[in-house]
């Protein structure tokens, strides 16, 4: 989850300096160069911020009628027209700024603008599937992380009948009997929780091997739970008998209400330690690992 998280932050900054890169090219568009301005400044032109005795040198050197353009200089100068200046083949244009409505969106403009959407578009996905992984009880509603009503206890004494457990893919769950008989041994190992379930008779295990993670399969002629992927093996209910397995099968809490079973697989509590054998029960036949 750390590694998502710094992926997110890393992803947000690149757009970030992306965005300030854009905004300063955006800002030096249409600015002149540092050349252009001095080479103006070097060569100041008629009729823009030139005195008349100014023109009037500048026009006596074309040799063009240069009173004439000295006096059109002038009136154009104190009338501020915008209209361009007649000065013989040397004629200069007032400057005028370009109207950004007339203008609309240049085309460099208009791929920054489209890069940059694309990419706060990826951002905000990935960072929306990020926290949807994070937190995935808020997306898994009835789904395991939650209270799963997993049937009818009817149907789980019917497979319990058949010496079978009860398994229910959806809570991932096996429910198996636990003698009453042995209550008393259990509860100065188990919690609560665990042992509230053993009461009713019942204890539900989670499928999955403490090992490594594998999914424990029911062995019909050993009456155990025993796992292929490396020889972990569990009596009836999910107490460690051999293997690697560091203690016996994971549990949920449940509860009966209406004839019904339901399991919350959002409570996890760690399986008992290894030596913890309340029933006594040993293999009732070949072992299948």
């Amino acid at each position: 989850m750390a590694v998502i998280i710094i992926g997110v932050l890393i992803l947000l900054g690149l757009a970030a300096l992306f965005v300030v890169g854009s905004a300063r090219r955006r800002a030096s568009t249409g600015s002149l160069s540092r050349e252009t301005v001095h080479a103006d400044a070097s060569e100041p032109l008629v009729g823009v911020g030139a005195t008349v005795s100014e023109t009037t040198d500048q026009a006596a050197e074309g040799g063009e009628d240069p009173r004439a353009r000295a006096d059109a200089s002038r009136r154009a100068i104190e009338s501020g027209s915008s209209v361009p200046v007649p000065a013989g083949k040397r004629g200069v244009t007032r400057y005028e700024p370009i109207d950004e409505e007339e203008l609309g969106i240049t085309r460099r403009q208009f791929f920054n603008r489209g890069i940059l959407t694309g990419m706060m578009l990826a951002v905000g996905g990935f960072g929306a599937a990020a926290l949807g992984f994070l937190w995935p009880g808020a997306s898994s509603a009835g789904g395991f992380g939650s209270k799963i009503n997993i049937g009818a206890v009817a149907d789980i004494q019917t497979a319990i009948a058949k010496q079978m457990p009860y398994y229910n893919a959806t809570a991932k769950v096996y429910i198996n009997p636990y003698p009453k008989a042995d209550v008393k041994k259990a509860a100065k190992i188990y919690s609560p929780l665990i042992l509230a379930g053993m009461q009713m008779g019942y204890v539900a295990l989670y499928q999955r091997c403490v090992h490594l993670g594998c999914r424990v399969p029911w062995c019909q002629t050993s009456q155990w739970f025993e796992c292929p992927c490396h020889g972990s093996k569990y009596n009836r209910v999910g107490e460690k008998r051999g293997g690697p397995a560091p203690r016996g099968l994971d549990r949920f809490p449940f509860s009966i209400s209406g004839g019904s079973m339901v399991v919350d697989t959002g409570v996890i509590i760690l399986g008992p330690p290894i030596g913890t054998d309340t029933t006594g029960q040993a293999a009732e036949g070949a072992l299948c690992v």
